[in-house]
């Protein structure tokens, strides 16, 4: 029998970092000491405090049933005392947070519960390739709004056609950025409110990165801005500020419309997150947070000494503002796949080419500050002696 997939199926954006991953592998499997810098994935272990409290949680006999399909109130209150606590954002619990299987899970859903085929989704260019996903199982359509340095990597939403407007019911906006490593003031959410408001767009707020600006600069929520939960939602996710990847805990958080219509798709899919884990991520919201100011430094560390070692071989780049990643400029006479193709072969450091973020991702490359300080150097240096710069 011949199994014939559904259209969507075949539709779907191929997955960039899985070819990435195979050919670092296959350097890894030749014996090679690679440094992998091309991935997003947490370098730094669970905090212990979090990993006692599931260990404590799965021993409770209430959390081996199923639990509440849309979770326990005590995880949306410890969020949204979290977000009182950190941005003074006030959030109703029960209607304005919606607990998901890790942030991803509800980039992915939000274009299922909004778009049906001709609608258009805004999305970043470049941009993290799952939004792609979501807007193609949609059948939708997908309008790029180009992020460039000269506009500190921010959209202007002026360049959108009037046909692209007319037709957009969702936007997806993501601070501290991932790839670019910028930064957005409250005045570009101030402006994305209006923007939103003006053409009926639902505004997707990715705030993954949201624990890790730098300098003394701390990222700015969406849902600061004055009437922010009117047009839309904000995803936040335990992955980065806890080094919780691996437990896939995350939220999404506003418009109590929005956030209806994602636990509404979820009943269909889940029973909610093991109990066990809802109280290790509640225990994470509301215990002491010096674990995050740690991470946050150690963040900055990296990234100085990354730019450090850059600046030593004469890779001039603009220093990362917050998230993980750093956003560098290829040297002439390559393309970003070229680029990284060489690293890996010839310097043995993975990175990954801006093209997989998006056409305007093309003339750079993303590092990850997922190493430390000295593997990171180190990395620095074998490029260095490619002689590049």
């Amino acid at each position: 029998m011949t199994v014939r997939p559904a259209q969507r199926m075949t539709e779907l954006p191929a997955q960039f970092f899985a070819a990435l991953v195979r050919k670092a592998n296959e350097q890894i499997a030749l014996g090679h000491d690679v440094i992998n810098l091309g991935q997003g994935n947490p370098d730094q272990p669970t905090p212990p405090r979090i990993v006692r409290a599931l260990q404590e949680a799965a021993e409770n006999p209430l959390y081996h049933k199923y639990p509440p399909f849309s979770g326990f109130a005590f995880l949306k209150e410890a969020i949204a005392r979290r977000y009182k606590l950190d941005y003074g954002v006030t959030l109703d619990p029960e209607t304005e947070v919606a607990i998901l299987f890790g942030g991803k899970t509800g980039l992915v859903e939000i274009s299922q519960c909004l778009l049906d085929p001709g609608d258009v989704c805004l999305v970043p260019d470049p941009g993290y390739p799952d939004y792609w996903s979501g807007v193609s199982l949609a059948g939708a359509s997908m309008a790029f709004m180009p992020l460039r340095e000269d506009n500190g990597f921010l959209p202007d939403y002026t360049r959108l056609t009037p046909s692209e407007l007319t037709r957009a019911k969702l936007m997806f906006v993501n601070y501290p950025n991932n790839p670019t490593a910028a930064a957005a003031p409250l005045s570009f959410y101030e402006d994305t409110v209006r923007f939103a408001e003006k053409h009926g767009i639902v505004v997707a707020s990715d705030f993954a990165y949201g624990a890790i600006g730098f300098d003394g600069r701390k990222p700015v929520s969406f849902l600061q801005a004055a009437g922010a939960k009117d047009v839309g939602v904000e995803y936040y996710t335990m992955s980065k500020t806890y080094n919780m990847a691996g437990w896939r805990v995350g939220f999404a958080l506003g418009n109590r419309e929005v956030i209806r219509l994602l636990n509404l798709m979820q009943d269909h899919y889940y029973c909610s997150l093991f109990g066990g884990i809802q109280a290790a991520a509640a225990a994470a919201l509301t215990g002491p947070q010096d674990s995050v100011d740690t991470l946050r430094a150690m963040y900055e560390r990296r990234r100085n000494a990354l730019f450090g070692a850059l600046t030593g071989i004469g890779w001039q780049a603009k220093p990362s503002e917050g998230s993980f990643f750093a956003w560098l400029p290829v040297p002439k006479g390559y393309t970003s796949a070229e680029l990284a193709d060489r690293l890996l072969l010839e310097a043995k450091v993975v990175v990954a080419p801006g093209i997989g973020f998006g056409d305007n991702g093309e003339g750079y490359v993303r590092l990850g500050l997922l190493a430390p300080e000295a593997r990171l150097e180190e990395a620095v240096a074998r490029i260095g002696k490619l002689g590049l710069f």
